[in-house]
């Protein structure tokens, strides 16, 4: 695995030492496993900060292949449990219906997006536009964030670390 990332961050002239774990926590954190990338982007940031959109760029498409594998979950899901009946009113069913694809701007919610992929691939929306739709909510979000984290003080950090220390 190591040597495959290499290669595609070589290919690409971007440094190897950092970004993998940009991509792998971003990718990890859009799947159902509960886990963050904000730290890790901010800390590459932090210490790259030339390297501003180069890691929003690496992060916002591990999040959205994260993203991606829980429409694909949905589709497997639905094509493996035919049988089951669909909920015929269920919000969340109204909402996509309604909304389709562009729901999806919503997919890097806490706690709300990863069922939104889910259930995305279970009603079968086109992945061309899910994907779309994910790539730019999880890109904006990924500015934002990483911008307002940039807005807090130096010092904030600095006491912050002293005190986890302490603990």
């Amino acid at each position: 695995m190591e040597h495959l990332f290499g290669n595609f961050f070589a290919w690409f002239e971007m440094p190897a030492v950092g970004l993998p774990a940009v991509f792998i926590s971003s990718f990890i954190s859009a799947t159902l496993i509960p886990a963050g990338s904000e730290p890790i982007l901010f800390g590459y940031i932090t210490l790259n900060s030339h390297l501003f959109w180069v890691a929003i760029a690496v992060a916002t498409i591990g999040n959205t292949l994260g993203g991606m594998l829980d429409w694909w979950l949905g589709v497997l899901a639905r094509n493996s449990f035919k049988l089951m009946d669909e909920p015929r009113n269920s919000r969340l069913k109204r909402w996509l219906g309604a909304w389709g694809p562009r729901l999806l701007l919503l997919s890097w919610l806490p706690g709300l997006g990863d069922p939104l992929c889910l259930a995305a691939g279970w009603l079968k929306l086109p992945w061309q536009p899910c994907l779309i739709y994910m790539f730019i909510g999880k890109l904006l979000r990924f500015i934002t964030l990483t911008w307002l984290l940039t807005m807090v003080p130096e010092s904030f950090w600095h006491q912050l670390g002293h005190w986890l220390h302490l603990i």
